[in-house]
């Protein structure tokens, strides 16, 4: 049966895409894309542009940033750079990305995920301005802010400026939780010295990385930052009217970027399921000997502020886990306000020990204890806490650092 679409109809949607930005019912923030066209891409205007994005790059109303700068008046699109999971998100986690041409635009895509994690001098032969456009979830191990800090030194290496069109964090711009990384532990996961949850949206973390002097070298490029409308740093991505777009495949809707913080670093050790393979990731802690129930019990019973457990069994679809029949908790972050993430694993590890103490949690393989350090940020907390399996005894590590931070990144903050 045909479904009949009216004149007015047709007249409607054309007048939404030409008209820009109106907002959407409910929506109280427009990400700096919609802030640049409402601008008429003035800071573009007769450039050369290179772009940095994948799928998450949208306006309010979901129209790819790819597209509008390619049709944009007075701009010219010539080169595209892909980021893990590529510029229209076609790749999975961890897989090399080769270079291509965007079937859409005909523009030249560039992996910056393979061989080449910076643009090299040739990519941005052609460049006059280079844009990021992703959008990050505000934690330090998210591969998307070493990108970010490479675009910026190959920027000013070429001595072009470097345009960030700013996006909400996720967690809100308030939440700082977990150690700055350690000297000796900076890797692609733990890129800078900073907290784990770092409480800046992309365009102020690039203006506290240009500030504080933290690219290779020292470097800093000429950086201007399109900044949000409507955005306060108490937010949540559920305040902002928006709609989320899969950061990644196991991030597939905003509030999974609460729960990657509070399990995905124990996911590190390969021992315990993080939830990964199944349908919830990261909601998830389980393993095929633990008892369900009095784990969570034994959690619930601690009442720890702001998280609920509750008992269950599941069958990983795929990964390491695959088929396996796992047994453990469910996560329920009732009040993200008042609960801690970072050290939510660790209260985790701290009961499944308590069931079990002849299970080692860490594993034999000192490679997964090298991936849990660099992606926590230093070894004194694996350290610490393996003495005796006690959270209170590395809460003081988790906060080393924190304050400083602080201190230095209000100098870079955009938003109230």
């Amino acid at each position: 049966m045909r479904t009949k679409i009216s004149s007015l109809s047709i007249l409607a949607v054309v007048g939404l895409l030409l008209a820009g930005p109106c907002r959407l019912r409910g929506q109280s923030v427009l990400p700096g894309i919609d802030i640049l066209r409402e601008r008429g891409f003035d800071i573009l205007k007769g450039k050369r542009i290179g772009l940095v994005t994948n799928p998450t790059g949208v306006d309010a109303h979901l129209i790819s940033t790819i597209d509008i700068l390619s049709k944009a008046p007075g701009v010219r699109l010539v080169a595209l750079f892909g980021p893990e999971h590529g510029v229209r998100g076609d790749v999975s986690a961890g897989q090399a990305i080769a270079s291509s041409t965007d079937p859409v635009t005909g523009v030249p895509v560039y992996s910056l995920y393979g061989r080449t994690k910076k643009p090299t001098p040739e990519m941005l032969r052609d460049v006059d301005v280079l844009v990021y456009d992703i959008q990050d979830i505000g934690v330090r191990s998210y591969t998307y802010i070493t990108t970010l800090g490479l675009c910026m030194e190959a920027a000013a290496a070429k001595g072009i400026p470097f345009v960030v069109l700013d996006r909400p964090d996720p967690l809100g711009g308030t939440r700082i939780e977990g150690a700055v990384v350690k000297p000796g532990f900076l890797s692609p996961v733990s890129p800078y010295p900073i907290p784990y949850i770092y409480g800046l949206t992309p365009g102020e973390l690039a203006r506290y990385l240009n500030g504080e002097k933290l690219l290779s070298g020292g470097v800093a490029c000429s950086l201007v930052v399109v900044p949000l409308k409507g955005w306060t740093r108490s937010m949540l991505f559920s305040a902002t009217g928006l709609q989320w777009v899969p950061t990644s495949p196991h991030i597939p809707t905003a509030d999974v970027a609460l729960y990657y913080p509070a399990t995905g670093i124990l996911g590190e050790l390969g021992t315990l399921s993080e939830g990964v393979g199944y349908t919830l990731p990261f909601r998830l802690v389980g393993a095929t000997w633990i008892d369900a129930d009095l784990l969570a019990a034994q959690l619930d019973s601690e009442h720890l502020p702001g998280v609920a457990f509750r008992p269950v069994t599941y069958r990983p679809f795929y990964g390491r886990d695959a088929q396996k029949e796992l047994h453990g908790v469910q996560l329920y972050i009732l009040n993200p306000a008042l609960c801690p993430l970072v050290s939510l694993q660790f209260r985790i590890m701290e009961a499944v020990h308590a069931q079990a103490p002849d299970r080692t949690i860490f594993g034999a393989d000192s490679t997964r204890w090298q991936a849990f350090d660099r992606v926590i940020g230093e070894s004194r907390i694996r350290e610490a806490f393996t003495r005796r399996y006690a959270t209170v005894d590395i809460l003081p590590l988790l906060d080393d650092g924190i304050a400083e931070f602080k201190a230095k990144a209000a100098r870079y903050y955009l938003y109230r």
